[in-house]
């Protein structure tokens, strides 16, 4: 495993990035979200780490940018709009360097509101939304093959919401019993609700 830790440019300047790769038999690169920048998100958030480590162990290439304004990463907080065009700048970055391998899109709570923007410029084989902030966000259609992952004890945003949300588009759902919203004590079974539902 070899980490990189980079400043990729984006619109608004650059954004602090760690990409972990497993350098041999790599099968797709998994772009990971963090949670909101303005309540403590960043590329090192639990559940954030925890999608990136699994998806490494599966053989994929993990790549955890800082959104705008957090840690070294440049500019301010943009309401999700920004934020979806830096991502994808990071990936067409990225994938440079790793030509012909396919995306797989993850975001955690605001994370996954970017990531479902994301989506609609960027082709992935799936899209993860872990704890999805459908209560605070007017998130657009998703994919028929996007997975919702979430804690039935979530505090943050309503379980039932999620629930109906994910039902009325159809989509797959994988609830963790007990599990709030940063899934504390129940990361293990956030990973293997993820290694699930990645294309891994």
């Amino acid at each position: 495993m070899k980490r990189y830790k980079l400043r990729i440019p984006v619109p608004v300047g650059k954004l602090e990035t760690v990409i972990d790769d497993p350098e041999t038999n790599r099968r797709g690169l998994l772009l990971v979200a963090h949670p909101h920048p303005l309540h403590g998100g960043s590329l090192d958030n639990k559940v954030v780490t925890t999608l990136a480590r699994a998806a490494n162990e599966a053989g994929w290439v993990s790549v955890r940018p800082n959104f705008r304004g957090v840690g070294m990463s440049d500019g301010t907080f943009d309401a999700g709009v920004g934020e979806t065009d830096d991502l994808l700048a990071v990936a067409r970055f990225v994938e440079a360097s790793y030509p012909g391998l396919p995306w797989a899109l993850a975001g955690f709570s605001f994370g996954a509101f970017v990531q479902h923007r994301l989506r609609q410029e960027l082709h992935a084989k799936r899209l993860i939304l872990v704890a999805p902030a459908v209560t605070m966000y007017e998130f657009d259609p998703v994919p028929a093959d996007t997975v919702v992952i979430y804690g039935d004890a979530d505090e943050l945003i309503p379980p039932a919401a999620i629930q109906l949300w994910a039902e009325q588009r159809g989509l797959t759902v994988k609830n963790i019993p007990g599990a709030g919203h940063f899934f504390h004590g129940k990361l293990k079974e956030l990973k293997q609700a993820f290694l699930e539902a990645c294309p891994c």
